[in-house]
């Protein structure tokens, strides 16, 4: 991955922070992005500390325009854009007829339309260039569902929906799409979402076989599987990294 530029979304924390980190360890040059900048920058220096490479952008990827100011950011400051890791997420856990349908909105429009939105920016610098691999993280909620989780599952399904859809279209281009779907992580997300329900960690613990949360790492190994020249011929695909809480 030497020298390949690397532009993730919500790394600025939790999951895409240490997607950010393990790329960098492999000679990657990161593009932080996220809706808080010091958080982001925060990310930068630790990567910098490490002797990596790295620049802070700010980036609300519920707004296109944004985005696109993120991009050129990017391209600004390394020409192109080789990787593109949609990691940005929010959920709030609560029964589907207790929700409201402003929090439908943020749901979808952060988890969803946000990958939707750095999908049709980048993607046209990955065709000219002739090279792009694409990683979107979904959740395993957007495979076999979750109770609590309604519209967030829904927005997770639709990002493995996209994920095979772009697949199909970027192939003539030689551009690999594939997807993560991890299942419960020990995130700073997922501390704040478990405030609901202070049993709910227990009861994954005992649930999932391996008897533990997925740590950020575990995402960010699968991550740089895909974003490896090994993955070079697998596109379209899937990756549950969830301890084998669910097997499909």
């Amino acid at each position: 991955m030497e020298e390949k530029v690397v532009f993730i979304t919500g790394a600025g924390r939790g999951m895409g922070r240490e997607i950010a980190k393990t790329l960098s360890k492999k000679s990657a040059k990161i593009v932080v992005t996220d809706v808080n900048l010091e958080n982001a920058q925060s990310t930068v220096s630790l990567i910098e500390e490490n002797g990596g490479e790295a620049t802070a952008v700010y980036c609300d990827v519920t707004s296109l325009e944004s985005v696109q100011n993120a991009v050129e950011s990017a391209i600004r400051c390394y020409r192109r854009i080789d990787i593109l890791v949609n990691n940005a997420g929010w959920d709030k856990i609560e029964p589907f007829l207790k929700s409201e349908p402003s929090t439908w909105k943020t749901i979808i429009d952060i988890n969803l339309m946000g990958q939707i939105h750095t999908c049709k920016e980048i993607l046209p610098h990955m065709i000219n260039n002739g090279y792009g691999k694409v990683i979107n993280i979904a959740s395993d909620s957007g495979r076999v569902g979750s109770s609590g989780e309604g519209v967030y599952s829904a927005a997770k399904g639709g990002v493995i929906a996209l994920t095979k859809t772009l697949a199909r279209e970027m192939a003539r281009h030689k551009l690999n799409v594939n997807c993560i779907a991890p299942g419960p992580a020990d995130t700073p997300l997922f501390q704040e979402i478990g405030s609901y329900n202070e049993g709910i960690a227990a009861a994954l613990q005992k649930a999932i076989p391996f008897r533990r949360l997925a740590e950020p790492s575990d995402i960010a190994h699968a991550v740089a599987y895909f974003a490896s020249d090994e993955a070079a011929y697998i596109t379209g695909q899937t990756l549950s990294v969830n301890g084998g809480l669910t097997m499909c």
